[in-house]
């Protein structure tokens, strides 16, 4: 590999449809969702359907997020009883900041009030990415550069977001985006809290869930854009990620994404395929866990790569190559190659 491969070896998961990484998982597999009523009313005067995490009090905005986020912490760290969070990084994915709707004024005091809620200190080097579906991919490549140079044992990801919010669905809604009783080209908004342990990779006897190439792009026809969609900027994150990976896209077996119900982002993943694909597939399927879940911003990476772990572990992936990418309104765009393997195979 020519770059630097990380092990993905933990996990914590709170959706709508579990509480716990296994269960919320167990549920994505059979494709049990958690679609219900509101309660925020559309422009045609019907209720909008979300997927709300039940959480055993009615928390709302902040507050909801920092459960949801220690929830999935403390199933990481109960995961892993070597981790020590005062030599671990916690990097904290959140939404970006400019979102409409954003419940969080202030990053830095939010990160506290989440160690206040753990009762717990981190590592010095442990930051807040506001960087919204890419944000996850942004916290591997800081992980990948924490582990290269100060040669930390583990590192703490963990993203919490939620679209239940009247600003942010009112603007989705606006400009046609949200899933409602006038519109059918739109996603199903959800919440999530997910945790991920990334470690140095070392040798086992086991499989593990591993982290081999990272890649980035900007598309200018992005989903506000009048432009034309080519889709140039998801290319070359994958092109960069499958190089970083030393692979093509021949070499995988499938993809996993944040597609959650627009055409746009269907588009695009089919123009880049086109562009990138050289070898002729019978299959190359591309799941998109929002199905279930729904669309959970920040936190949407990290619900694809426990789904891919889980999937690996309990053998009914479809292959042990896989190709995770991901996309802002704003045109960012981030990939990720994935191998299940023993440390030395192809």
């Amino acid at each position: 590999m020519s770059g630097f491969p990380l092990a993905i070896t933990g996990t914590g998961l709170v959706t709508g449809v579990g509480l716990d990484a296994p269960t919320s998982c167990a549920a994505i597999r059979c494709a049990i969702d958690n679609f219900q009523e509101t309660r925020f009313m559309d422009q045609g005067g019907e209720w909008i359907i979300g997927c709300e995490v039940p959480l055993e009090q009615p928390w709302r905005g902040k507050a909801k997020l920092i459960k949801m986020a220690a929830a999935a912490i403390r199933e990481c760290l109960a995961g892993n009883l070597l981790i020590d969070p005062a030599e671990t990084p916690l990097l904290l994915c959140l939404s970006e900041r400019d979102r409409k709707g954003r419940v969080i004024e202030d990053d830095n005091q939010f990160f506290h009030d989440l160690l206040e809620e753990l009762q717990l200190e981190f590592h010095e080097k442990s930051l807040v990415i506001a960087g919204g579906h890419v944000g996850v991919a942004l916290a591997l490549r800081q992980a990948r550069l924490l582990i290269q140079e100060v040669k930390l044992k583990h590192v703490l990801i963990a993203a919490a977001d939620s679209l239940l919010v009247a600003e942010t669905l009112a603007h989705y809604e606006e400009h046609e985006r949200l899933l409602t009783s006038l519109n059918s080209n739109g996603f199903i908004p959800g919440e999530a809290g997910a945790a991920l342990v990334v470690e140095p990779l070392y040798a086992k006897q086991e499989p593990q869930l591993i982290c081999a190439g990272l890649g980035f792009g900007v598309e200018k026809a992005h989903i506000y854009s009048e432009e034309p969609l080519r889709a140039d900027g998801l290319t070359v994150a994958i092109k960069d990620a499958l190089s970083d990976a030393n692979c093509d896209m021949g070499d995988l077996d499938f993809r996993i994404t944040d597609l959650s119900g627009e055409q746009y982002h269907f588009k695009e993943a089919s123009l880049a395929l086109l562009r990138l694909m050289r070898k002729r597939k019978e299959e190359f399927d591309i799941w998109h866990p929002a199905d279930c879940v729904g669309e959970v911003g920040a936190a949407l990476a990290a619900v694809m790569l426990i789904v891919i772990k889980f999937a690996c572990e309990k053998g009914y992936s479809e292959g042990n190559r896989i190709l995770t990418h991901l996309g802002n309104d704003d045109g960012k765009r981030s990939a990720i190659v994935l191998g299940w393997q023993r440390v030395g195979e192809g």
